[in-house]
């Protein structure tokens, strides 16, 4: 991502644009992602910013969150209004926690009928909630599907009971080929998540999963390498010497098994760690059951974050905008030097974490945005290559700069990038390359 700002700028309390975020709306499409920050039960390995029903209460609680979440659909409407943004209608829309199917569905339809109402929605829009196996019911989903969602996203994680169990997650295994028979049902496209280098997962263990997670019959399924964040319970246990992490080898060797199983199944690699099932109706390029939100973000479109924690971002003219980034209400005066901001590609920001502060902060008619950053051409061609040459459509290799350039015969050679791919034009990386994703992306960002 951009070189790290700590606190960023700061946010004017009204949430209000500078006028430039809309010059470049028109090229990209707009997404919205609501966060739902309530769990039932928090698990040892989770850093995201989710709480529990007994931590939170007043405007926080899970009773009183689509209240609160409703004031910041119609705030960022009027924000982005004002700022002369173009009316676009919403190409696709994620509900993320946390697990946002520890709320009613009728509150789920509720938010999606806000943001339908504020924006539009495409008429093809993809809408995505996630949700744990345990927390929906063959009715719930009906309900879902009938407020037009059209996707499910399931945290499966793992279908071996001490695996989960070690994850501290709490849904029974065999009920994966119950829910997502029921989301089929219901009309809605089902992926899968799942985790892989628990502590204490064998590779045969990994392989159950998979093979679980085929046999289910998912549209889609996600795969990430656990993560020990700093801070979680799961940290503490590894500190203690309770828990031992698998080494780098035991990784990749369970991505490459994953991806083996799956491409057996019929699925194909979009995103480094995400698979698709291709249909007989697909063309060529991505399938059409790849997660739509998600390559927004991958591919650089614009979207509006929603909850306690979210983030946005809104693309910027690509030009030098000293001249008004700074003239906001409530903005404090920045000094108008060349040194003050090159030019700006975009606008980022986040909002409060806290449930209580952000609730707090609408209720008064604030803005819950905690603070944002300006990206600067250079920083936005930093990302587009961190994240564009994790996709499996690749990345256009004169995007890159000259030394960067330079150094893909080098990675085609080394085997992490595709030579075909390369002499049509694109850095496109091998499954050995997908191993590797960060040294490569060093090697096409080193300018």
């Amino acid at each position: 991502m951009s070189p790290a700002r700590p606190e960023g700028l700061p946010a004017p309390a009204d949430g209000a644009l500078p006028t430039w975020v809309g010059d470049a709306a028109s090229a990209g499409r707009f997404g919205v992602y609501l966060h739902v920050p309530f769990c039932t039960v928090r698990c040892g390995y989770c850093d995201f910013n989710t709480y529990t029903a007994t931590e939170l209460g007043g405007g926080a609680s899970q009773v009183a969150f689509a209240d609160t979440a409703s004031l910041e659909i119609a705030l960022a409407a009027r924000t982005m209004r004002e700022a002369g943004y173009p009316e676009r209608s919403v190409s696709t829309v994620f509900f993320g926690g946390g697990t946002p199917t520890t709320l009613p569905a009728t509150d789920l339809a509720r938010l999606l009928g806000d943001v339908r109402t504020t924006w539009g929605l495409d008429a093809d829009a993809e809408v995505t909630t996630e949700a744990n196996p345990d927390s929906v019911s063959p009715e719930y989903l009906r309900v879902l599907a009938a407020a037009g969602f059209t996707r499910v996203s399931f945290g499966m994680q793992s279908a071996v009971p001490h695996v989960l169990a070690t994850l501290e997650r709490t849904h029974d295994p065999e009920r994966i080929g119950d829910v997502v028979g029921w989301a089929h049902d219901a009309g809605l496209q089902v992926s899968l998540d799942l985790i892989y280098g628990t502590p204490g997962e064998s590779l045969d263990d990994w392989r159950t999963s998979v093979d679980a997670a085929v046999a289910a019959g998912p549209d889609h399924v996600s795969a990430y390498a656990l993560v020990v964040e700093a801070g979680t319970r799961m940290a503490g246990q590894v500190r203690r010497g309770e828990l031992a992490l698998p080494d780098e080898d035991d990784q990749a060797t369970k991505y490459e098994l994953a991806d083996d199983l799956l491409t057996a199944a019929g699925f194909e690699w979009y995103e480094v760690s995400n698979w698709a099932r291709r249909t007989p109706l697909d063309g060529p390029g991505t399938p059409a059951t790849a997660c739509r939100h998600n390559l927004a973000y991958w591919r650089g479109d614009d979207w509006w974050g929603i909850g306690p924690g979210a983030h946005s971002y809104l693309s910027g003219p690509m030009h030098d905008p000293r001249d008004d980034v700074f003239d906001t209400p409530d903005t404090p005066d920045t000094p108008d030097t060349p040194d003050a901001v090159a030019s700006a590609a975009g606008l980022r920001w986040w909002n409060v974490k806290h449930p209580r502060r952000y609730a707090a902060a609408l209720e008064q008619g604030h803005s819950p945005a905690a603070g944002r950053e300006v990206l600067t051409d250079a920083d936005a061609a930093l990302e587009r290559v961190m994240l564009g040459v994790r996709l499996r459509e690749g990345l256009p290799i004169a995007d890159l700069g000259p030394t960067a350039r330079r150094n893909v015969a080098g990675n085609v050679a080394a085997g992490l990038l595709e030579g075909r791919a390369a002499v049509t034009g694109s850095a496109v990386l091998t499954r050995r390359g997908r191993l590797l994703a960060d040294a490569v992306v060093r090697d096409l960002t080193d300018d």
